[in-house]
């Protein structure tokens, strides 16, 4: 098709390509080297078009940089204390790249894999993965894909997962949202509300202690518009040892049901994201490890605070919390959840 054109190559000989989507309202480029959103352009207050996520030039910048920059997350999205889990009464040892834990799939995870195109038009695009037994120390040959939709002013993100054996699956988009524009330097005065009254606090190695805590009274609470900004260098230990948000929110409200999870809105554009989702949390991160000086798209430098992301999941290390909603895909079942970006000005 004309809106599918070539994006490189991996070393290993993979051809990598990039989808062009658009609806005369909005449009993005998914690159099938990690299921990867590379950019998103909404209208602005004036109707002028805005790049709202963070992205690369190359396919090369993508392989070789850390940071997961609009990326799709699996097997297992987020951390898993080191990198070990128990189910059906077996233990299972994952690959351990964040320290002595596990994060976002591993070495070689989803993102770092490149994806089939299933099917293509110019509003939409599926695509698929397989995921053998013992990758990365997972259980199961999981079959995945990821559908990417425009609709109207929105993005529907579409997840769906079978395995032949019970096995972890948590998806999740990646990508670093800056609604004033993705050259344009630090979120902190843009405003987020995070529609949860509890979060999952975590240790100094971003694991989940275990409990889930009201975000009343504390620097966490984003139930209404608050500008990223606002708490972010308080003295207050979850953001002291994070480095400012990378923390997991209760999403309120039933999970499964399409929800409103998150809402946040640049003053600068007047681009306003609303995040509606399935699954039960979000991950509030504010790009706090993102190197400075790292060369984006056109030329331009992104640093710590130039994004941030809202990554809609089940919640760290689940699988060894037990009062954690489960993430477990049991055999003949499916994982089936969906998140939606929508822009409004």
């Amino acid at each position: 098709m004309s809106n599918i054109r070539p994006f490189g190559t991996t070393p290993g000989g993979e051809p990598v390509a990039l989808i062009q989507l658009d609806n005369d309202m909005i449009s993005c480029q998914i690159i099938t080297y990690g299921a990867t959103i590379r950019s998103l352009v909404v209208p602005d207050r004036n109707g002028a078009p805005v790049d709202v996520v963070l992205g690369y030039d190359t396919l090369e910048e993508y392989i070789c940089h850390d940071g997961y920059l609009g990326a799709t997350i699996g097997r297992f999205a987020n951390r898993i204390a080191g990198g070990r889990f128990q189910l059906n009464g077996q233990s299972y040892d994952l690959v351990t790249n964040d320290g002595k834990n596990h994060l976002h799939g591993g070495r070689q995870g989803f993102s770092h894999r490149v994806w089939s195109i299933a099917h293509c038009d110019t509003r939409s695009v599926t695509l698929s993965l397989s995921s053998p037994d013992g990758e990365e120390g997972y259980p199961g040959d999981l079959e995945c894909s990821v559908r990417f939709e425009l609709v109207g002013t929105s993005v529907i993100i579409h997840y769906h997962a079978t395995s032949d054996r019970d096995t972890l699956c948590n998806l999740t988009d990646h990508s670093y949202f800056n609604l004033a524009g993705h050259d344009s330097g630090p979120v902190l005065d843009q405003y987020i509300q995070i529609l949860a009254q509890n979060y999952t606090p975590s240790n100094e190695e971003s694991i989940p202690l275990g409990t889930i805590e009201p975000v009343e009274n504390t620097p966490m609470d984003l139930r209404i518009p608050t500008t990223i900004g606002k708490h972010i260098h308080e003295p207050f230990h979850q953001l002291i040892d994070a480095r400012g948000y990378d923390h997991n929110y209760v999403v309120d409200g039933p999970i499964g049901l399409l929800r409103p999870a998150a809402v946040a809105c640049a003053p600068s554009t007047g681009i306003t994201m609303r995040v509606e989702t399935t699954l039960p949390g979000v991950h509030f991160y504010t790009a706090n490890y993102l190197p400075q000086g790292r060369m984006g798209k056109g030329g331009c430098a992104y640093g710590p605070r130039h994004g941030f992301c809202l990554e809609t999941q089940a919640f760290p290390n689940a699988p060894n919390e037990p009062s954690f909603p489960s993430a477990v895909l049991e055999a003949g079942t499916s994982y089936d959840h969906r998140t939606v970006f929508c822009f409004t000005r």
